[in-house]
């Protein structure tokens, strides 16, 4: 018998209860329905027309919410190949054209973005949800991380969002940008740092 795949709901917009599929859980962490939830209530009428970059994408689900909530493109930076496939298919039933991947690690495709967006002006949302470290492998993942915000222009950022460990203490400013505020979800934190 073959097992049933994971999947989860859009919450809200124009693709409302698509159904999307999920990676296996060995690869990658869905993010809660109560952290979705609280996250798109704090920005849902910034993101209208923005620019929305996911980090470590898994399938998507957080980068295609914002775009069912009116984001005019969505970014999405994702190395897992099992988890880049179904990404693809979640975003081939919702709008591909509004979408962008790179596959690959995200710590160096991020310059690309950077890069992208540099050129035409423009800033973005940056939602950044790295695996977390006590995962084989990914000891260093939260430095690296860091050092990937100290790199990021002001010019080029609206918001980073954060999601970590609710035990992980970030500093309160990483190059240019400070913490604005911050939420537990019990093991789950979301932190938001803003150049303002």
């Amino acid at each position: 018998m073959k097992n049933k795949p994971i999947t989860k709901k859009i919450i809200s917009g124009k693709f409302k209860n698509k159904i999307l599929k999920l990676p296996s859980k060995i690869t990658t962490r869905t993010s809660k329905a109560i952290v979705l939830e609280s996250f798109f209530n704090t920005i849902q009428f910034e993101i209208i027309d923005a620019i929305f970059v996911e980090l470590f994408s898994g399938s998507g689900s957080i980068g295609l919410e914002a775009l069912s909530r009116g984001a005019k493109k969505v970014i999405f930076m994702e190395r897992d190949s099992d988890a880049l496939k179904i990404l693809k298919e979640n975003i081939a039933q919702t709008d591909p054209e509004g979408c962008e991947i790179y596959g690959g690690d995200t710590f160096v495709n991020i310059k690309n973005v950077v890069k992208v967006l540099e050129k035409k002006n423009d800033n973005a949302y940056f939602y950044i949800d790295p695996p977390f470290n006590i995962r084989e492998g990914m000891e260093d993942i939260y430095d690296k991380t860091i050092d990937l915000i100290a790199s990021l222009p002001k010019e080029c950022v609206k918001l980073i969002i954060i999601e970590h460990m609710s035990g992980l203490e970030l500093p309160s400013k990483i190059g240019a940008f400070s913490i604005k505020k911050s939420k537990k979800f019990g093991n789950t934190t979301l932190t938001y740092f803003s150049g303002e």
